[in-house]
């Protein structure tokens, strides 16, 4: 009876949830590490008592609330048990992606640029994966690559945007629906509903329309 009722109970949860339209964040972390294998990991979040942005000890910290502090990067994972302890005890956590390996890399660049980088990429008819955006920066996922490949990559180029950022092994981004310091992560543009492991583009391909899009259109993409 007790099974039952512990049933009933989530399941009626869950259909609030649903009917309210606010997707739980350990519903996406869960999806991102079993269903994508996306290592992921509970970020520091914002301070609780309200002083920053950010509840890491660095006052001037510049992705609040959006960075692994304790446990570190290297903890990402896709078990699902403890994905769903570290969620089940830090429910507001951030969802932080382990950039790289067997996970999705990322280019990121200013908000402002983004936009117009993107319109200007759909008009030429690219074809791109997910797209995450904050209110500062907007992060395209990309196909894993290597510091090698990068280094290639940027070597063959005669100007690239300082404000682009490269988000390879060892790094990581916010995903959505996390809410940070600096404001909530969304999809700008969303994977597939129901589908497996979301598709992403090619590195090269995405920094070649990026940077000549940018420089089309006059965008500098300043330094932010």
């Amino acid at each position: 009876m007790r099974e039952i009722l512990g049933r009933r109970r989530r399941l009626l949860s869950r259909l609030s949830r649903r009917r309210n339209g606010r997707p739980e964040v350990i519903d996406a972390a869960l999806t991102f590490a079993t269903r994508w294998r996306w290592p992921v990991l509970p970020g520091v979040a914002a301070d609780p008592e309200g002083r920053s942005r950010c509840a890491c000890p660095d006052p001037e910290c510049t992705v609040p609330g959006a960075h692994p502090f304790d446990p570190g990067l290297l903890a990402a994972t896709t078990d699902e048990r403890m994905v769903r302890w570290w969620w089940t005890n830090r429910p507001a956590a951030p969802i932080i992606l382990a950039t790289g390996g067997t996970a999705p890399c990322a280019v990121s660049l200013p908000a402002p640029a983004a936009a117009r980088a993107l319109a200007a990429l759909d008009r030429e008819g690219l074809r791109l994966g997910p797209v995450i955006a904050s209110d500062t920066r907007w992060s395209i996922l990309v196909r894993p690559y290597s510091m090698e490949q990068l280094g290639e990559l940027l070597y063959a180029k005669d100007f690239v945007p300082g404000s682009l950022r490269f988000h390879g092994e060892g790094g990581y981004i916010a995903l959505p629906p996390s809410g940070t310091g600096g404001g909530p992560v969304r999809w700008e543009r969303a994977p597939l509903p129901g589908s497996a492991t979301p598709w992403v583009p090619d590195v090269e391909a995405v920094v070649d329309a990026v940077v000549d899009a940018l420089t089309r259109t006059g965008v500098s993409a300043p330094e932010l």
